[in-house]
């Protein structure tokens, strides 16, 4: 059976923060078909054979997936983008700050490459980091959601981990301060 949505102002408004669009009504839909649409890669509770406490964050870029570990032999795993040849890493970093609709300011070397790029860019669906950030330690590597979703289970980052909107929102509820994310 299909159900028809009515969109009105009054959920565009719900469905995103207002203050983070100058139009919110035109882009409070594309965030809201963003958000609510189906995920390249479905996010999804899978059996988890490793050792990892309950809350670390593994991420595999050779699967380009990440593990937000459940505890008891499961896990959810989530779709990613990862960096491209020559910015992937590896290694443990803590999870140091969160952010809603960040604004974003693109590092010197980034700048380097890309001299065409913003210097500064308020947070909203058009903000390569989406609409969540989770920092990781004192690097300039982040969890972020995308606005570019079909780049999910690619290689194409300079080093972030990129996520769906709708599932970094997911794994930033579920994070804290201090969390363990295993990058291999």
């Amino acid at each position: 059976m299909l159900r028809a949505i009515v969109l009105t102002a009054a959920t565009l408004a719900f469905a995103t923060p207002a203050s983070a669009y100058s139009n919110p009504i035109s882009r409070g839909l594309a965030d809201f078909l963003n958000i609510f649409s189906e995920q390249p890669v479905p996010r999804q509770i899978v059996a988890w054979s490793g050792k990892q406490t309950p809350g670390t964050v593994v991420v595999s870029t050779s699967q380009r997936r990440l593990y937000y570990v459940l505890g008891q032999g499961r896990a959810i795993r989530y779709g990613v983008g990862v960096g491209r040849q020559g910015f992937s890493w590896s290694g443990t970093k803590i999870v140091s700050r969160k952010r809603e609709w960040p604004d974003w300011r693109p590092p010197a070397a980034m700048l380097k490459r890309r001299p065409d790029l913003p210097r500064h860019m308020e947070g909203g669906m058009e903000n390569p980091l989406g609409a969540r950030a989770i920092y990781l330690g004192s690097s300039l590597y982040r969890i972020h959601g995308s606005n570019e979703p079909d780049t999910i289970g690619a290689a194409v980052s300079s080093g972030c981990i990129r996520m769906t909107n709708r599932d970094v929102m997911d794994l930033y509820d579920r994070v804290r301060l201090g969390t363990k994310v295993i990058v291999q």
